[in-house]
């Protein structure tokens, strides 16, 4: 009976002890899922125009709302900011203009005229690099280039802010901030720095548009000035003529996210 008794305890042992390890596996592989899942989120949200985890940031009014906001990044870029310029004095359209300090100190004259016009200016940091890989330091250091070109050009500082390639991490948001920044970022997009034609831009902007967004374009391009962004300016003036047909007003960011009656 002693011997019966002993193998039956040590069975239940045994049982016991495979029975925690394979809770212990199984916690471990919940966990570690769980933080796969967290880190994955996390760089999704490094990049994504709406998320809003690394702080607040303007994208667009509640769908359904008759404003839509044109913005174009990586300019002054000759001569595809100017012929933009014409395509919107035609339609009589205003829009917000993300610039780079670099562009900006090469062709000020560009910059003058959009004020000129009546378009909002931003602040998309001297050189055009992926704020994710930039110190708190670094980013401050490229978004107080940029206000200083943008200063010398026209003479007065903006307050909007989109960081290059929508990249952002903890922290960029907050540095925009302390310099007196308003992050912006997007709603819809029309892929248009992929070059597959105006028909392709349209056709992208069209399939998001819900009205209130901010819908990003390029009037030029990070590697070089004088980037060929022709077929952004077709596609503009097409969206503009249909998007005015049906009733939708288009407006600078700022003139968006005003109060009613401001």
């Amino acid at each position: 009976m002693r011997v019966s008794h002993n193998r039956a305890n040590a069975a239940y042992r045994g049982a016991c002890f495979r029975c925690c390890s394979y809770n212990r596996r199984m916690v471990g592989y919940v966990f570690g899922g769980v933080a796969g899942a967290v880190a994955s989120a996390a760089g999704y949200q490094t990049m994504s125009p709406k998320g809003q985890w690394y702080g607040r940031s303007l994208v667009g009014l509640p769908g359904g709302s008759r404003k839509l906001a044109l913005t174009f990044d990586d300019g002054p870029n000759d001569p595809y900011t100017l012929r933009l310029l014409e395509v919107l004095r035609r339609h009589d359209v205003p829009a917000t203009f993300f610039l780079i300090g670099r562009y900006v100190t090469k062709r000020p004259d560009i910059v003058r005229e959009l004020i000129n016009l009546g378009h909002a200016i931003g602040n998309h940091t001297f050189s055009h690099p992926n704020l994710i890989f930039a110190s708190a330091g670094q980013t401050r250091r490229e978004l107080e280039q940029c206000q200083q070109a943008l200063a010398d050009a026209v003479g007065v500082q903006c307050s909007l802010f989109r960081p290059p390639f929508g990249g952002r991490r903890p922290g960029t948001f907050r540095v925009a901030r302390q310099l007196g920044l308003e992050p912006v970022m997007w709603r819809v997009t029309g892929w248009d720095w992929k070059a597959k034609g105006e028909d392709y831009i349209e056709r992208k902007v069209c399939q998001q548009v819900r009205g209130g967004d901010v819908i990003l374009l390029h009037d030029g391009g990070p590697n070089a000035f004088g980037a060929d962004r022709s077929q952004t300016v077709t596609a503009t003036d097409r969206l503009i003529a249909r998007y005015k047909s049906q009733g939708y007003e288009f407006v600078t960011v700022a003139q968006m996210f005003q109060p009613a009656g401001g």
